[in-house]
C-alpha cells in the first residue's frame, strides 16, 4: 500500500510540474523555467555553433592589407543568394537551435511574449542567417524583434544588425537614415555607439563619401571597448589618409596601431610598419633610423610570421636607393619565406622584373613578369597592364638582340686590323679563363665522385653478423630502422642489401666485369666476357681518342683570331644590310619604349642613337618627330629646338605641317585620305590602288597610319597576285610594324589563316556546280566582247538551265569570261562544244571546264596553269 501511495504521489507531482511549466500559463515558475532552459541549454549550444562558424569564416577570409580593409571583418561574396537552406553547418546549427527555442519555449500570452530569452533567440537566428549570407531571411528575423519586442534589452543591437543587413542588400541610404535617427534619439552604451558609427562609416564608404566615413570611423575607434576593433579602425583610418596623400595623419594612426603592440592581432602592427615604409621620404628621410627600425623588427623572433612583409619593404628601400644587389637579396629572402600572400609574392616578382628591365636584362625581366602573372588576379587592371607589357617585352628582347649584335659587328669591322686583332685576343684571353675555371670545376667534381666510389668500395665488405639475425640489426629485435637513423650501433652491423650505396656500387662492378646479362640460369655461359670486353674497350678507346682530337682541334680553333675574322662580313652589301637592320631595330625600340612602356629616357636614347647612325632617309623625320613628342614631356626647350630644325630643314614635309598647324580638321586629313583609298579597294579598283599606294606610303613614312596603308596594299596584292603574294606582303607588315594593330593582325593571319589556305588544293569530288572559262588578256577587249556577245546569244536562245555569264578578274594582266550554273561536268562540256561548233556562236578560243570549288582555288592561288596542265599535256 505504501509503495502504491509513493508511486501515485510521484505521478501527481510530475503532472503538477508539467502544468506549472506550461507555455500557456503566465506564472513565475513557468516564465523562469522556460527562460533558464532557453538560455542555458538551447541558446548556449546555438551560441557555440555561431562562434565556431564565425571563427571558420575569419580563418578562411584573409585580410588583403594591400587594399582598403573592410570595416567589418568578414568578406561578403558579391554573388550571394538568398536560398533558405544554410550553407555553413555551424550556422545551420545555430539557426536550428534558435528556431527550436522559439518553437518550444515561446510564451506568447495575451499578445505579449513573457519569455525574456525569445528575443535573444531571434537575434541569434538573424545573425546566423546574416553570416551565412542569406540576408533577406536575416532581415525578417531582425524586423520581427523590432516589431514584436519594442521593449527588449537588445532593441538597439537589433536595429544595428537590421541596418547592417540593409547595407549588404545595397540599401545604404536607408541604413544611413535609420542609424542617424538611432544615434539622435537614444542614449546607447559606448560599444553600441561605436558599432553604430562603424556601420555608418562603412555605408558612407559604399556610396563613396570618404570624408563622412572618416569622421564616423574616428568616433567608432574612440568609443570602442574592443582592442581588436580599435586596431582595425586605426589601421583603416591610416589607409584612408594615405590614399588621400595626407602622410602626417596616416602616420599618426599607424603609430596608434603600433603602440597597441600585443593588445591586438600582431598583423595590424606589422602592416602598419609596412605602410609607414611605403610613405618614406627617400630624399629627406633619415636612412639610419629607417634601417635601424627594420633591422630590429627582423631580429625579433616574434615577428617571424611577418618576415615576408618586412623583407619586402627592405627590398623596396634598397630598390629606391638604386642599390639593386641589396634589393635583390632582400626580395629573394622575402620569396624564400614562401608567403601565403599572393599579392605580396606577385609584387616581389614584379619589382625584380622591373629591376632587370631597367638594367636591360630583358630575358630575365620577362621570366619574372611571367611569375608575377601567375600570382596576380587575372581580373585586375594591374594584371592586364603587366600582361600587355610582357607581350611587348618579346619585341624588346628581339630588337635589343639585333641592335646589340649588329652594333658589335659594325664596331669590330670598323676597327683597324691591328686593333681588331687585339680585340679578339682580349676576348680569347677571357674565354680561356672561363674554360679553365670550368675545367677545374669538372675535375673537382670527378675527384669528388671518385672519392665516394673509393669510400664505398672500402666499406663494401660488411663485418660478420649473426646468421640468425640476417635482415635485422643486432640492436633492434624487430628489425625496424629508426626514421633518419641507421640500424644497429655501428656501420659494420649494416646488412649489405640494406645499404643503397653498396648495392649501387655492386651493380656497377658487376656490369664492369660481366657486361649486360639477362636474368636466368647459366648466365655465366654467355659470350666470352674477356673477348667481348676487350673488343668493346678498344672500340670505346678509339672513339674517345677521336672525340678528344676533335675537341682539341675545335678548342684550338676557338683560341685563334682567324676563327673570328672569317665570321665577319666581307662585302659592303652585307655590311649595308646589317646597318639597315640595326637602324630599324633602334627605331622600333624607340617607339616601343615611348608608346608601350612610357620609358622616355630609354626611348630618346634609342632615337638619338639612330640619328647618329646615318640612317635611311625614311627614318630621319619620324625619329625627329617622335623625339619632339618625347621632349615635350621631359625637356621642353629641347623639343623647341627639334621643332625648329624640322621646320627649317624639311619645310615642305608633312611633319612640319603638323607641327605648325593645330587645326583639328587638317590633322585628320590623313585618316580621310586613307578612307578614300580603302573605298577604291572595296570597289575592286585594284590597279588604281597598286599604281599609287607606294607614293602615298612614302608621303606618310613614320606616321602611325602607314601600317594601315601597308595592310591595304597587302590585301590588294592578295586579290591581284594570289596567296603567295598575299603571304609575302603580310610577312612584311608583321615584321615592319609589329607594335601596331595592323602588324598584330597580320601576324595572326600568318599564324592561323594562311597555313589553312595553303593546304587547300584541287579536288576531284563530283559536285553540282560547274563553270566554263575563257581566259583572255585584259587588253584584248575585242575578243572578250565577241565571246561575251556569243554567250549572251546562246543564253537567250537555248538557256534551259538558267545559266549566267560574267567577266571576272584573274590577275593584273588576264581576265576570265565565265559561264556559271551548270550542274554537271558533262553538261558543261556540251555547252562548250555547242559554242565552239555552232555557226551562230563560233567561239574558237579554248574553253576551260572547272568546278566551283576548284575555281575558288585558282582565284586564290592564281594557279590556272597547274589546273589545265594535265588536260593539255
Amino acid at each position: 500500500m505504501k509503495k502504491n501511495t509513493l508511486k501515485y504521489s510521484f505521478t501527481l507531482v510530475f503532472l503538477f510540474f508539467l502544468i506549472a511549466c506550461s507555455t500557456k500559463r503566465n506564472t513565475f515558475l513557468a516564465r523562469n523555467s522556460h527562460a533558464l532552459s532557453t538560455k542555458y541549454n538551447i541558446l548556449y549550444n546555438g551560441g557555440i555553433g555561431l562562434d565556431k562558424g564565425l571563427q571558420s569564416i575569419h580563418a578562411d577570409n584573409h585580410d588583403n592589407f594591400w587594399a582598403l580593409l573592410p570595416i567589418e571583418k568578414i568578406q561578403i561574396d558579391e554573388n550571394f543568394n538568398d536560398e533558405k537552406k544554410a550553407k555553413n553547418p555551424d550556422f545551420e546549427k545555430a539557426e536550428t537551435k534558435a528556431i527550436k527555442a522559439i518553437q518550444k519555449h515561446s510564451m506568447n500570452i495575451g499578445g505579449r511574449e513573457v519569455n525574456s530569452q525569445i528575443d535573444e533567440a531571434y537575434l541569434m537566428l538573424g545573425k546566423a542567417r546574416y553570416y551565412d549570407q542569406r540576408f533577406i531571411p536575416a532581415l525578417e528575423a531582425f524586423n520581427y524583434i523590432l516589431y514584436k519586442y519594442p521593449n527588449s534589452s537588445n532593441i538597439y543591437t537589433a536595429k544595428i544588425w537590421r541596418e547592417k543587413t540593409n547595407m549588404r542588400l545595397g540599401n545604404d541610404a536607408i541604413a544611413i537614415k535609420n542609424m542617424k535617427l538611432l544615434l539622435k534619439n537614444t542614449d546607447v552604451s559606448k560599444q553600441t555607439f561605436s558599432d553604430a558609427n562603424a556601420l555608418l562609416a562603412e555605408a558612407f564608404l559604399n556610396i563613396e563619401e570618404r570624408d563622412s566615413a572618416v569622421a564616423k570611423l574616428k568616433v567608432a575607434e574612440e568609443f570602442s571597448r574592443i582592442n581588436e576593433e580599435k586596431a582595425r579602425y586605426r589601421f583603416i583610418l591610416g589607409q584612408m589618409y594615405q590614399e588621400a596623400g595626407q602622410k602626417d595623419s596616416a602616420t599618426y594612426y599607424y603609430d596608434g596601431v603600433i603602440d597597441m603592440n600585443r593588445r591586438a592581432d600582431r598583423k595590424y602592427m606589422m602592416h602598419a610598419y609596412a605602410n609607414k615604409a611605403q610613405m618614406y621620404d627617400y630624399e629627406n628621410g633619415n636612412d639610419t633610423i629607417f634601417l635601424k627600425t627594420y633591422n630590429k623588427l627582423i631580429k625579433d623572433r616574434e615577428n617571424r610570421p611577418y618576415y615576408d612583409v618586412l623583407l619586402f619593404e627592405m627590398g623596396i628601400f634598397y630598390d629606391k636607393k638604386e642599390q639593386h644587389e641589396e634589393a635583390l637579396k632582400f626580395y629573394n629572402k622575402s620569396l624564400a619565406r614562401k608567403s601565403q600572400d599572393s599579392y605580396l609574392v606577385a609584387s616581389t616578382y614584379r619589382n625584380i622584373g622591373d629591376m632587370f628591365f631597367k638594367d636591360k636584362k630583358y630575358s630575365m625581366a620577362a621570366k619574372y613578369y611571367d611569375s608575377t602573372l601567375v600570382k596576380l588576379n587575372p581580373k585586375t587592371r594591374e594584371y592586364a597592364f603587366i600582361e600587355k607589357n610582357r607581350k611587348n617585352l618579346d619585341d624588346v628582347i628581339k630588337y635589343e638582340a639585333i641592335a646589340t649584335r649588329n652594333d658589335s659587328i659594325i664596331m669590330v669591322k670598323g676597327l683597324p686590323e691591328p686593333e681588331r686583332k687585339t680585340y679578339f685576343e682580349k676576348y680569347i684571353a677571357e674565354l680561356k679563363k672561363i674554360d679553365e675555371a670550368k675545367r677545374i670545376k669538372e675535375e673537382k667534381e670527378r675527384e669528388r665522385l671518385a672519392n665516394i666510389e673509393r669510400n664505398t668500395n672500402s666499406g663494401s665488405e660488411p663485418t660478420a653478423v649473426n646468421p640468425n639475425s640476417l635482415g635485422k640489426p643486432s640492436s633492434d629485435p624487430d628489425g625496424i630502422v629508426p626514421p633518419g637513423g641507421k640500424p644497429g650501433n655501428a656501420v659494420g652491423s649494416i646488412f649489405y642489401f640494406y645499404n643503397p650505396t653498396t648495392v649501387a656500387y655492386g651493380k656497377l662492378q658487376f656490369k664492369k666485369n660481366w657486361g649486360n646479362r639477362t636474368i636466368g640460369t647459366n648466365w655465366r655461359l654467355g659470350a666470352s666476357k674477356g673477348g667481348n670486353n676487350s673488343a668493346l674497350n678498344d672500340s670505346i678507346s678509339r672513339i674517345q681518342d677521336s672525340l678528344s682530337a676533335i675537341k682539341e682541334e675545335v678548342v684550338l680553333e676557338q683560341y685563334t683570331t682567324e676563327f673570328y675574322e672569317k665570321q665577319l662580313p666581307t662585302t659592303q652589301v652585307a655590311m649595308d644590310s646589317i646597318g639597315k637592320e640595326r637602324n630599324f631595330a633602334y627605331y622600333q625600340l624607340g617607339l616601343i619604349y615611348k608608346e608601350k612602356f612610357k620609358e622616355y629616357d630609354l626611348a630618346s636614347g634609342k632615337l638619338e642613337q639612330l640619328l647618329q647612325n646615318n640612317p635611311e632617309e625614311k627614318f630621319i623625320l619620324p625619329a625627329m618627330y617622335n623625339l619632339y613628342k618625347i621632349y615635350q614631356i621631359t625637356n621642353p626647350s629641347k623639343a623647341e629646338q627639334i621643332k625648329a630644325n624640322i621646320t627649317k630643314t624639311y619645310p615642305n614635309s608633312r611633319y612640319a605641317y603638323i607641327l605648325n598647324n593645330t587645326n583639328k580638321e587638317d590633322l585628320e586629313a590623313a585618316e580621310k585620305e586613307y578612307q578614300r583609298w580603302y573605298k577604291l579597294f572595296q570597289e575592286e579598283q585594284y590597279d588604281v590602288v597598286l599604281d599609287s599606294i607606294d607614293s602615298v606610303i612614302n608621303q606618310y613614312t613614320g606616321d602611325e597610319i602607314v601600317s594601315k596603308y601597308e595592310l591595304l596594299k597587302a590585301n590588294t596584292l592578295g586579290k591581284v597576285n594570289g596567296l603567295a603574294a598575299y603571304k609575302k606582303a603580310m610577312e612584311s607588315v608583321a615584321d615592319n610594324y609589329p607594335n601596331s594593330d595592323e602588324g598584330k593582325n597580320a601576324r595572326e593571319i600568318l599564324e592561323k589563316q594562311i597555313p589553312a589556305l595553303e593546304k587547300i588544293d584541287f579536288t576531284a569530288v563530283d559536285v553540282k556546280n560547274w563553270k566554263v572559262l575563257y581566259k583572255l588578256p585584259r587588253e584584248d577587249t575585242k575578243t572578250a566582247q565577241y565571246i561575251e556577245d556569243a554567250i549572251k546569244r546562246f543564253l537567250s536562245l537555248e538557256n534551259f538551265m538558267r545559266l549566267k555569264t560574267s567577266i571576272d578578274r584573274y590577275n593584273k594582266t588576264e581576265n576570265f569570261v565565265v559561264i556559271h550554273g551548270m550542274q554537271s561536268e558533262a553538261y558543261a562540256h556540251d555547252v562548250a562544244g555547242v559554242l565552239k561548233d555552232d555557226k551562230k556562236y563560233k567561239i574558237t578560243h579554248p574553253a576551260i571546264i572547272i568546278s566551283s570549288e576548284n575555281y575558288q582555288v585558282i582565284q586564290m592561288k592564281k594557279n590556272i596553269e597547274t589546273y589545265i596542265a594535265p588536260k593539255n599535256p
